[in-house]
């Protein structure tokens, strides 16, 4: 049953903009898994950057896309602008995984991506406010959230892992 307040199938309905200011519509990765994190450079978890890293590397060329949602809802842990937290991602943990340009995934200005993904009409098993940096978001190849992993559970996570592993079958 979708919301009153928007009806969105699924993730690839969704066009943000990515880190350099672009355009980037979700329905590019139609068919993949993906893995939709809220990020910050300034978090006791921000050494996660290598860990997703390596994930993304282990798994892209069968179809596994990590993407990164800067937000600097808590705590005020993601203080730069775009190009800041693009050069810090590079320069700091080599991230070739796609950015997206900064913005909220709670509260009054929360982005139209984040209210679908947290929306408990849309996503009854994994809906519920984001509570901090580095929620994930597992996506099937059909565009629907399977899978919410809090940022407590690293990349590296033997459940983490076995549920990509189980989503790119």
């Amino acid at each position: 049953m979708t919301s009153a307040a928007f009806s969105a199938p699924n993730v690839y309905s969704f066009t943000l903009n990515s880190i350099d200011g672009q355009p980037a519509p979700l329905a590019a990765y139609r068919g993949k898994v993906l893995l939709l994190v809220n990020v910050a450079s300034k978090c006791g978890y921000t050494p996660q950057y290598a860990g997703l890293e390596k994930l993304y590397q282990k798994y892209k060329d069968r179809g596994f896309v990590i993407l990164g949602f800067p937000a600097n809802n808590f705590g005020g842990q993601e203080p730069g602008d775009n190009r800041e937290i693009k050069s810090f991602c590079s320069r700091t943990y080599n991230v070739t995984f796609p950015l997206y340009e900064k913005s909220s995934v709670k509260g009054g200005d929360i982005n139209p991506l984040y209210r679908f993904l947290t929306d408990k009409n849309e996503n009854p098993s994994t809906g519920g406010e984001v509570r901090w940096n580095f929620t994930k978001f597992l996506v099937g190849k059909d565009g629907k959230v399977i899978a919410r992993f809090e940022p407590a559970v690293t990349p590296e996570s033997p459940e983490l892992t076995a549920a990509i592993e189980k989503a790119l079958e």
